[in-house]
């Protein structure tokens, strides 16, 4: 236990305009806090720089999971229980259901939120190589309005987002796979459950004909940030199931993955199961 708490401010904003004014008005200066499940492991370590959070909990308008004809938005504090009870998110994207899974325990599942699993920007988090498998966006908010982003270029470095200081991940919006579909996800870590990913491969792919007529890999843990495997995916795109290119599959997944050494698993480690993890969901989609 702590025994040396340093001196904090919290604003707990009752309104999403509120909280807006106030990032406006002090650029940099606020933290957003959200589920706080990250936040809270870097102040137990004695970590914390920030002193100053803007508690986000109480503004509705973040809030909720709705489905219209063509994508499912997910507002940025939809916990990773609301992704495991929604039958929506089952229904078209069971990746995403399956990264909330093995996030945590339930206590971290019922209060740790999507946007702040994004906005945290661990290159180890759970759910973003599945929304890079979707093609997800952001809507990202500010006083002077909102604009949309690319999920697959919001995280340009360890840590680095495109995110300005007076803005806040609104909403995350994930258009509706169409066609006939192939899931794919699989997270290695220490243990089954309550473990920080050592590797994690998310994939959709929509076939067509016998052939991958769209591909989407995402990884998480093996590079500063989550990434796609965009040679990998060049390399598969208009292929024939029956005679996907494996082992160059893997040769080219080198030039899309910048591994590190670090207390959960050496560079060489996350190379060689990047690479099993990325043939296995080959054999099991020629399969498909």
């Amino acid at each position: 236990m702590r025994g040396y708490l340093p001196p904090v401010e919290v604003r707990v904003p009752a309104t999403l305009g509120e909280a807006l004014t106030l990032l406006a008005a002090e650029p940099g200066l606020w933290t957003p806090l959200a589920g706080g499940t990250d936040l809270m492991v870097v102040f137990n370590a004695g970590h914390l720089k920030a002193t100053r959070f803007l508690d986000l909990s109480r503004l509705t308008e973040l809030r909720g999971i709705a489905e219209d004809n063509n994508l499912l938005s997910f507002g940025s504090l939809s916990t990773y229980t609301d992704l495991r009870e929604c039958r929506a998110v089952h229904q078209h994207f069971p990746n995403l259901v399956k990264s909330a899974q093995v996030t945590g325990a339930l206590a971290i599942q019922n209060r740790g939120t999507l946007g702040g699993n994004i906005a945290n920007a661990s290159p180890a988090a759970d759910t973003p190589p599945s929304l890079l498998a979707y093609g997800a966006e952001l809507e990202l908010v500010s006083v002077l309005g909102s604009r949309r982003v690319a999920y697959a270029s919001f995280h340009q470095g360890y840590k680095q987002m495109d995110l300005a200081p007076d803005e806040l991940v609104a909403k995350v919006l994930v258009p509706k796979p169409t066609g006939r579909g192939f899931h794919y996800f699989r997270k290695v870590g220490t243990r089954q459950a309550q473990a920080i990913s050592k590797v994690c491969l998310a994939a959709y792919a929509r076939l067509e004909k016998g052939c991958v007529a769209e591909l989407r890999i995402g990884l998480g843990s093996v590079a500063p940030a989550p990434v796609r495997a965009r040679a990998v995916e060049q390399l598969l795109l208009g292929q024939p199931l029956a005679s996907l290119p494996i082992e160059a599959a893997r040769l080219a997944l080198g030039s899309d993955i910048s591994p590190i050494d670090d207390i959960r698993a050496t560079a060489h480690y996350r190379s060689v199961v990047t690479g099993n993890l990325l043939a296995q969901m080959l054999r099991e989609l020629t399969q498909a």
